[in-house]
Order: structure tokens, then sequence, then C-alpha cells
């Protein structure tokens, strides 16, 4: 079992930043981390993700460049920077941890947190 719990999400303004955090407790082999996001009347959707033990990143084309995924080791904690927020940003934040070798499907994903709201007003 591997609990997520995510924190940082909030109201920002076009433009703005947040930095999302997702701590991960119980079992301590994760093979990859990833975030997702889910807008109102809208499907799950991939945003970032990587390899516990590799060095390669994954992200959606929608925020190459803006937002980046990060970990401390020491913590379990991953991150996610997000920079020149966009309204159509806004949604319900989640980790996930997962052992599939595909990176940006939500069903490879086993372990999700309960999720954090990132509203980007206009």
């Amino acid at each position: 079992q591997v609990q997520l719990v995510e924190s940082g999400g909030g109201l920002v303004q076009a433009g703005g930043s947040l930095r999302l955090s997702c701590a991960a407790s119980g079992r301590t082999f994760i093979y990859k981390m990833a975030w997702f996001r889910q807008a109102p009347g809208k499907e799950r959707e991939f945003v970032a993700a990587f390899l516990w033990s590799g060095s390669g990143t994954y992200y959606a084309d929608s925020v190459k460049g803006r937002f980046t995924i990060t970990r401390d080791n020491t913590k379990n904690t991953v991150y996610l920077q997000m920079n020149s927020l966009k309204p159509e940003d806004t949604a319900v934040y989640y980790c996930a941890v997962g052992s599939g070798l595909r990176m940006k499907i939500a069903a490879d994903y086993t372990y999700w947190g309960q999720g954090t709201q990132v509203t980007v007003s206009s």
C-alpha cells in the first residue's frame, strides 16, 4: 500500500505560479510517479511523470515549458512547479504511483491521492 497526500493547490491569477506537493508513505519501493488532472466534465488527463529510479521525465504537450516535475528522495515527495498558469489549467490535480510501462495512461497507476484544486482566474 502507498498513501499519497497532495497539497499546494489554490486560486491564482493567469500568469501566476503554484507549486504542488505530493508526499508518499507506506511501501518504500516506487517505480513511477505522475501528476494527472481532471477538469469538470472532462476525463482525467496526464500532466507529468518520471521513473523514480531513472532520469527521464515526461510531460503533456499542453504543459511543456511551463510545468516542472521534481522530487526529493529523502522525503519521498514529488513536486509540480507550475508557471505561466492559464485558465485552462484549472482542475483537480492528482498524484499517482504505478508500476506499468505506460507513463501517460491513468490505468497504469495503482495508487492515487485525494486531489488538490487549482483554479486559475482570467
